[in-house]
């Protein structure tokens, strides 16, 4: 393949260069250019800042009547980026730099303007000294005095350097290392330090919550000791006075144990406290006998009173320090009957 961007073009071997023909061309023609701007701007039209680096299209031309030691010197058009206002610039070739025409001002030129200072100092400097003699003993007067101070500046400096080089750097980083290890391990000691206080102070405290655990545990036991203990609601009625309120004839004898049926119901037949309550069945016997009829009567309402006025007749029963008065439910309707 051939290439693409050819630097050497073929010439045939009856190439004749006097017969191409020659333009008249004008000398200050302008040229299309791809350029950067060669330092930073700012337009006077928009205040708009092109910075060192930015790439434009520029018209290029050769300036007339200015030469710098027989170089030629180069002007170029650019355009604002904000308002397309004109701006030129050309070279200069005295001080290996550009210099601004018109359109904007260059900025940052604060090293330019140093070195424009210090060249104006020295020539006015040797002007004077080509005229006055005694300006030229003071001038290196002053060039001794500052040799002098630049040599004790180097000098110190160099002993500096000297007394850096004596320096142990190893000795001054283990020392280093070993503060930091103590540090280490009294940071580690004080540590432990505070967990086994915590420790300690925890495990009083749970000391303590014992105790005062076992304590409420000791009193509730003793309260629910003096506490009388029934295992039904029905129980107060059948229970036995206890030997204290029955006095000293019942202080010795010792009761038998008690069912808990016939406790909550009592005996059906005994000395019980619902005995008085069961009337008894008259047998067969009694009940078939020939009588009159008002001979027959008269005793049936007789029974029938008694038992009536024995119904109605409250019955109590003691149980420790409390009675209960007990009435039959059918006593009202007996008495009514018997009326």
């Amino acid at each position: 393949m051939s290439e693409r961007k050819v630097l050497n073009k073929y010439y045939p071997p009856d190439f004749d260069p006097a017969k191409i023909p020659k333009l008249k061309l004008p000398k200050d023609r302008q040229y299309v250019v791809r350029l950067m701007a060669p330092f930073n701007m700012r337009c006077k039209t928009c205040g708009e800042y092109i910075y060192k680096g930015k790439k434009f299209n520029a018209r290029k031309e050769t300036v007339m009547n200015e030469l710098y030691m027989g170089l030629p010197i180069f002007r170029f058009y650019i355009k604002c980026t904000r308002c397309l206002a004109e701006i030129t610039f050309k070279t200069d070739p005295e001080n290996t730099d550009y210099a601004m025409e018109h359109g904007a001002t260059r900025n940052f030129q604060a090293e330019k303007l140093i070195e424009e200072q210090e060249k104006k100092v020295v020539q006015e400097r040797e002007e004077e000294e080509l005229n006055n003699p005694m300006k030229v003993l003071e001038n290196r007067t002053k060039d001794s005095k500052m040799e002098m101070e630049v040599l004790e500046n180097l000098q110190e400096l160099k002993e500096l350097n000297q007394r850096q080089a004596r320096v142990d750097f190893e000795g001054m980083i283990d020392r280093y290392r070993d503060l930091e290890k103590r540090e280490k391990e009294r940071a580690k000691e004080e540590d432990e330090r505070e967990t086994k206080e915590m420790l300690d102070r925890v495990l009083v405290k749970r000391l303590r919550d014992s105790d005062s655990d076992s304590e409420r545990e000791e009193e509730s036991s003793s309260s629910e000791s003096k506490k009388p203990s029934t295992d039904k609601p029905t129980d107060i009625l059948t229970t036995v006075k206890p030997a204290e309120s029955q006095g000293s004839s019942a202080g010795g004898v010792k009761k038998a144990k008690v069912e808990s049926w016939e406790r909550s119901v009592g005996t059906l037949g005994g000395k019980g406290a619902l005995g008085s309550l069961v009337v008894r069945k008259k047998p067969a016997a009694a009940v078939n006998k020939p009588r009159p009829v008002a001979a027959a009567a008269a005793p049936t309402s007789q029974t029938d009173s008694k038992d009536s006025n024995n119904a109605s007749k409250p019955v109590t029963i003691q149980n420790g320090s409390s009675s209960l008065s007990l009435l039959g439910a059918y006593s009202d309707s007996d008495s009514n009957d018997s009326e």
